[in-house]
């Protein structure tokens, strides 16, 4: 089977190479041309043959001198032709074929040097097993002296598409925020397709941004990625599926893949407290410490550590500006006691507000709890040895007065 397969395709090109003369009549009426769209089929597609008729030779008429005795007649004959049909033989296996069901009669008469330009409509069934077919062009020629002209055409159907592959769509994506994920679109065919547009289908609780991606063309045998940001709104595992439209030809196809993800609640952007004091006296002062880490694949920007509590406390936000991915700022506060019960327990939640492309997020928030103590033994003995130096002080100084005085009246 596969000789007999090798050996038509070489039968073919022979006649494809010296089609100018196998093809010839007289009038040399010759296929000089032929162009096929799509270049390679898809079972179910259609596509346009378009191919150019042509009279080669190179005189208008023909003269030719009989001689009957003395008598010599001379006939002058026209060397051109009239076309009577254009049609496709078709080509296929048992019900299915390539074929077309257009023909073209009595188109008139083609002088040498003139040439036709003909469109034809072919259909490859739905049925069609890849592999190469040979439909004839047909075109027959005026019956008296010319030779019709045969011409096949190689035509090969396949079955290959455009696929997506995810190339970076994590398993996890967080809740809060957006993520970037990316496919990859391969034109695994032969030939180019056109106007290939992947777009994602609607998914409960995500958000697409952009809500589709336009490719183009897409070269036989290449690839190209695309993106999207998916912003969820729910928690829980979720199908994303894809969808990738293309034209091969005037034929639209469509290719689709679905990639599981769980949506989580996690801290890709949080605040992390680093330094921070469980408890404050009465009276006095503490600081504490943050660390802001961008655990996002983008830049975020506008970030803002805001604290929320009833305590006084100092800046009242915290401005970082912009962080790059894998960034990490840190963030201080001063915590004031003034007007805090002792005994009491404070609460502090710390938050983190952003911008991720064109949305603002807010993270959630982590929290802080201090008590209000009173002041320590320690500090309040120090007070007590302070207040007895400063009262022995004023004794000594009293003596002194009262002394002066006394030595003063007695050398009176």
């Amino acid at each position: 089977m596969k000789n007999k397969y090798y050996l038509l395709l070489a039968i073919v090109f022979f006649i494809l190479i010296f089609s100018s003369t196998s093809v010839c009549a007289s009038p040399a009426i010759m296929i000089s041309d032929y162009n096929l769209t799509p270049e390679v089929f898809m079972p179910g597609d259609n596509g346009i043959l378009s191919f150019t008729i042509y009279n080669a030779e190179t005189t208008s008429t023909q003269t030719t001198a009989t001689t009957s005795g003395s008598d010599t007649t001379t006939t002058v004959r026209t060397v051109g032709t009239n076309i009577q049909n254009i049609y496709l033989t078709r080509d296929g296996d048992g019900d299915d074929y390539i074929e077309s069901s257009q023909n073209f009669e009595d188109i008139g008469y083609l002088a040498p040097g003139a040439s036709l330009s003909v469109k034809m409509r072919v259909d490859c069934n739905q049925g069609m097993t890849e592999g190469l077919y040979f439909p004839i062009i047909n075109v027959d020629l005026e019956a008296t002296g010319h030779q019709d002209v045969a011409y096949p055409i190689p035509v090969k159907v396949s079955n290959l598409s455009v696929d997506l592959i995810s190339s970076n769509i994590p398993s996890t994506v967080s809740i809060s925020g957006s993520t970037e994920i990316t496919l990859t679109a391969i034109n695994n065919r032969n030939n180019t397709v056109n106007k290939v547009i992947v777009t994602p289908k609607d998914t409960s609780g995500i958000k697409f941004i952009p809500e589709r991606v336009l490719i183009g063309d897409l070269d036989a045998d290449s690839s190209q990625d695309v993106s999207f940001s998916i912003e969820p709104s729910e928690l829980g595992n979720k199908n994303l599926t894809f969808e990738v439209n293309f034209s091969n030809g005037d034929n639209l196809h469509n290719n689709t893949i679905s990639v599981p993800i769980e949506v989580v609640q996690t801290y890709d952007v949080s605040p992390v407290l680093y330094t921070v004091t469980s408890t404050i006296e009465k009276g006095s002062s503490s600081r504490i410490r943050l660390e802001v880490y961008n655990a996002k694949t983008e830049e975020i920007s506008g970030v803002i550590v805001v604290p929320e509590t009833d305590i006084t406390i100092s800046p009242s936000q915290y401005f970082i500006g912009s962080m790059d991915p894998d960034d990490v700022f840190s963030a201080s506060f001063d915590v004031y006691s003034n007007g805090l019960e002792i005994g009491e327990e404070y609460d502090i939640n710390f938050y983190v507000s952003f911008k991720q492309g064109e949305n603002y997020y807010q993270t959630f928030p982590v929290t802080s709890n201090i008590n209000v103590v009173k002041a320590s033994q320690k500090q309040s003995g120090l007070d007590l040895f302070s207040t007895s130096i400063i009262v022995l002080l004023i004794v000594i100084i009293l003596l002194i007065l009262y002394y002066s005085r006394k030595k003063g009246r007695t050398s009176k």
